[in-house]
């Protein structure tokens, strides 16, 4: 009998159900958490002493919300909680995980990832500027600090967050002074059928949609990101091309953009967790099974680390994973709640293959960009210089690339930049962009102090 713990790898929706699973089933898991506050991105909790309501807070899914952190908090005293902890590398089956500059090494049983989803990125000329932000940047200096980015800002990008944040900037007395999608109405209308599958998240995005209108926001579709302008060192303006190529322009002091969102899956990768190409997506995935069980038999997946199924989905995934840990050990778990739960993610993946249609990522935006547009902005790495090592330098998939010109060597490990990195050096050299493979994790995934050290 195996009597080291179980840890569980985040707190939002995904690790919240999955150790109350586990606690359900007399287990007492480690639970690690980035934030200070359990509740994830998503439900992102606001400091101590601030005190605005659930409702404006989380808007139509403040139930959600406060049924979340009121079931954290009740199995607090059977967990071991470690909030503001980061896990950045694995050596054998210990995870190495960090509180400030202390170094802790856990030695697992088994461990369940939920460690979530960051935003997707596509450069663009002028998006180092000061005053770009990324969608969810934009979302959490709202939600967790009520601070806007800008009062005059643009919302770019595609995806459901687009509108998401442009509404709640309205909301919060902020309306955008436009939002401008790279994905067409035609899009949409591909992806209806199955986003059908969750009549109510499609009735939010519509009445998003109608809100923002009725505002006098300028809403665009099927735009071409042009540049992002310098007015002295921060956001000016933003400019961009109509479907038919008719260069627009628009004054701004800030711009949030974002175009869907990338899963993180480093920490599955250190544990040499198979991956696959997901053209739903089209980005590379974590394998995982019906239940979140991954190649590693002492590893389980949950949430949008593994599948970007939004929060919903990522509750049901965190209970599934659990409750496949236990049937592993031979704990009991009836079929009725393996079926429900089962049942439930069935349908958040039909409305996921919904998005992927309405809102496709722009791959071809990447291999049109300006050979001086940044692309690597911890190295600042250009297109152009990926392109090189592309032709000149021969090199036949990302990880040369990177090992040649650098692309994702900086602090952000490829998070921000690989996906659109590999997306130019396939377009360079004719291929898909699941042939140039993905960038491979190295240890620390996240920065960590100068003075850090290994505590007991």
């Amino acid at each position: 009998m195996d009597d080291r713990p179980v840890i569980v790898v985040g707190a939002g929706p995904a690790g919240t159900r999955a150790a109350q699973r586990l606690v359900r089933a007399g287990l007492r898991p480690i639970v690690l958490d980035e934030n200070d506050r359990q509740g994830g991105q998503i439900y992102r909790r606001q400091p101590p002493g601030f005190t605005r309501p659930a409702a404006r807070l989380y808007g139509t899914e403040a139930g959600k919300a406060t049924a979340l952190h009121r079931d954290f908090e009740a199995i607090l005293p059977d967990i071991d909680y470690r909030p503001g902890t980061t896990a950045w590398g694995v050596s054998g089956d210990v995870l190495l995980a960090s509180r400030g500059s202390a170094v802790s090494e856990l030695s697992f049983s088994a461990v369940i990832i939920a460690s979530g989803a960051t935003d997707r990125i596509m450069p663009c000329p002028g998006w180092t500027i000061p005053g770009v932000f990324s969608l969810g940047g934009a979302q959490i200096a709202l939600k967790a600090q009520a601070c806007a980015i800008g009062a005059r800002p643009v919302f770019m990008g595609t995806g459901p967050l687009l509108y998401l944040v442009a509404w709640q900037y309205l909301k919060a007395g902020v309306p955008p002074v436009a939002v401008l999608d790279t994905s067409s109405y035609a899009d949409r209308l591909r992806g209806l059928r199955q986003m059908a599958a969750r009549p109510r998240v499609l009735a939010n995005g519509l009445r998003y949609l109608a809100d923002l209108r009725r505002a006098g926001v300028m809403l665009r579709t099927a735009i071409r990101p042009e540049r992002i302008e310098d007015d002295g060192g921060t956001v000016g303006g933003i400019a961009w091309r109509t479907a038919r190529g008719t260069l627009q322009r628009a004054a701004c002091d800030a711009v949030g953009v974002g175009y869907g969102l990338r899963s993180e899956s480093q920490l599955a990768d250190l544990l040499k967790c198979d991956f696959a190409f997901d053209s739903v997506s089209a980005q590379w995935a974590p394998v995982i099974d019906g239940f979140g069980r991954t190649s590693n038999r002492q590893v389980y997946l949950a949430g949008d680390g593994a599948v970007l199924r939004g929060a919903d989905g990522a509750e049901a995934a965190g209970t599934l994973a659990a409750c496949a840990l236990l049937l592993d050990r031979d704990h009991p778990v009836a079929t009725a709640e393996i079926a429900a739960l089962q049942q439930r993610v069935a349908v958040m993946d039909r409305f996921r293959q919904g998005l992927g249609r309405a809102f496709p990522w722009p791959a071809h935006l990447a291999g049109a960009l300006l050979d001086e547009t940044i692309v690597c902005r911890c190295e600042n790495i250009t297109a152009g210089e990926i392109r090189h090592a592309a032709q000149a330098l021969d090199a036949p998939d990302i990880n040369r690339a990177k090992a040649l010109v650098r692309p994702g060597m900086g602090r952000c490990q490829g998070r921000m930049c690989g996906l659109a990195a590999a997306e130019i050096l396939a377009h360079a050299r004719g291929v898909p962009a699941e042939q140039v493979g993905r960038i491979r994790t190295a240890a620390p995934v996240k920065p960590l102090p100068l003075d850090s050290r290994i505590v007991p």
